[in-house]
């Protein structure tokens, strides 16, 4: 195993996923992404819609064939649909549960049945604060990052004799093309935001995180300097998950 690590990284065309890709290749590793629209790093990204289940296993295939080998893999790909217990349903559902929660467990599958044989691999999820902090009418978004969690830790049980190491970063308001709304101000810039978070105290630091806040953490946790953290779920949230 060379000093620089094989990384397959998902959503690397903007977000939380370009500032990821971006920084293990800051510090020499090398990076295949994983997305729908490969954006400016259409040179090293393969084009794939990871709601399609078949078309998945073929992308992963041919990450790994540029790279040779995969050291690492972060799933950081997210969609996101507004949606109530009241005002949707299964077809609602579906594309967020595909993107934010089979896809992930379909890679870690390609990912662990390469990494357990050679006795080495790291793995990172990217769940959210949803997971475990409910928000009205992010139903299915919310249950995604709940069961992604969950897939995490089993994942890192299953592995845990391999040298395999699967872990979960959990952000929160994090300023990406996600937290916009319709009328392309970010939500992190409303005055509702403001009030809520800021003045009311609810988001402790008293704003949102650059995607390149986030990376740091994915870089350690996919690191060799990780020998002894796996199951777990780092919060990056600005404190937000430690108060009510």
């Amino acid at each position: 195993m060379t000093s620089s690590l094989r990384c397959i990284v998902t959503g690397t065309s903007s977000g939380i996923g370009a500032a990821i890709a971006a920084d293990l290749r800051a510090h020499g590793h090398e990076v295949v992404g994983l997305d729908i629209d490969p954006g400016a790093d259409a040179g090293t990204t393969v084009r794939v819609d990871l709601a399609d289940r078949d078309a998945r296993t073929g992308a992963w295939d041919e990450a790994r064939g540029r790279l040779g080998e995969v050291d690492v893999l972060v799933n950081a790909a997210g969609v996101f649909r507004e949606g109530s217990v009241l005002d949707s349903g299964p077809s609602d559902w579906d594309t967020v549960w595909r993107v934010n929660l089979e896809a992930p467990m379909d890679l870690m599958r390609c990912a662990a049945r390469e990494m357990a044989p050679r006795g080495w691999g790291r793995i990172v999820n990217i769940t959210s604060i949803h997971a475990r902090l409910g928000h009205p009418a992010c139903l299915a978004y919310d249950t995604a990052k709940a069961a992604l969690e969950a897939a995490t830790r089993s994942a890192a049980l299953d592995l845990a004799g391999s040298g395999v190491l699967v872990n979960a970063v959990a952000p929160g308001f994090v300023r990406t093309r996600m937290s916009l709304l319709p009328d392309g101000t970010d939500e992190s810039d409303t005055e509702d935001f403001r009030a809520r978070y800021v003045e009311g105290g609810r988001l402790p630091l008293g704003r949102s995180a650059a995607a390149d806040e986030i990376a740091p953490v994915v870089r350690f946790l996919t690191s060799r300097d990780n020998t002894y953290t796996t199951g777990a779920v780092w919060g990056v949230d600005g404190g937000l998950g430690a108060r009510f």
